[in-house]
């Protein structure tokens, strides 16, 4: 969600002044090839109960020393830290959503990016909400793959969730789509985020379908499994680096 965001902050503006003045106002997103949307800011303190099943599955599934990227307010370390008495790491590149999830409880808020992170050896890491986002590009896989391997205890698991995007395309009657191969990858788009009229720079944003995903991961060895399916063309992973 937030890891590419620019110096201006927009996410932690927005969620701080949610969480001091109770101020509502959404925070907007603009794509060169989508119409604009919102994320409510509210929508960034939900409780558990307010998840969706596929956030809800890998806060079950967490076990150990947790990673959580991208943290945000901090609403799924907080259920990991309080509910199951784990030991989480919340990371995000938003100084006021890392100081916000540090006045809500949590222990080990940090602002630092996930690929500048160095000498920790986790048993979960967490990247929900489109966690494939931070990879930005595809050929960014390998490098994504090395740093989840380095952080990783030996029978860790990486956690994470993404969308299919292909379902914007048209199908034929076999239900396949046409791609043009010169194209660069479909799930590979631009964003940037604006709040109270200032806005961050564009940044890169990956949505990765799963057998793209699997083979991707495999190639790194890794291994890579399907465990829920989203109503949405959303799906939850588990990763595992293989020995």
């Amino acid at each position: 969600m937030n890891q590419q965001t620019s110096v201006k902050d927009i996410f932690g503006k927005a969620i701080s002044t949610y969480y001091h003045e109770k101020d509502i106002t959404d925070i907007q997103v603009h794509s060169p090839d989508f119409d604009d949307d919102v994320i409510p800011v509210s929508y960034l303190f939900r409780s558990y109960a307010e998840m969706p099943p596929l956030e809800q599955k890998a806060l079950q599934l967490a076990t150990g020393r947790v990673l959580d990227v991208g943290c945000g307010a901090g609403s799924h370390s907080l259920y990991l830290q309080e509910k199951k008495k784990l030991e989480v790491t919340s990371i995000d590149t938003s100084e006021g959503a890392v100081e916000v999830s540090r006045l809500r409880g949590i222990e080990d808020a940090r602002n630092i990016n996930f690929f500048e992170l160095e000498e920790e050896k986790l048993d979960t890491i967490l990247m929900l909400m489109n966690g494939t986002g931070i990879i930005g590009k595809l050929h960014n896989l390998d490098k994504f793959f090395k740093k989840i391997k380095e952080l990783l205890n030996p029978g860790g698991k990486l956690l994470l969730d993404s969308s299919d995007l292909s379902y914007l395309f048209d199908r034929d009657e076999d239900g396949g789509i046409w791609i043009d191969s010169e194209a660069a990858y479909y799930g590979e788009l631009e964003f940037k985020v604006s709040y109270k009229g200032e806005s961050s720079d564009f940044f890169d944003w990956l949505y990765i379908d799963f057998q793209t995903l699997k083979f991707a991961a495999e190639t790194n060895n890794f291994s890579c499994k399907r465990i829920k399916e989203g109503e949405h063309f959303d799906y939850l992973a588990e990763l595992q680096a293989l020995k």
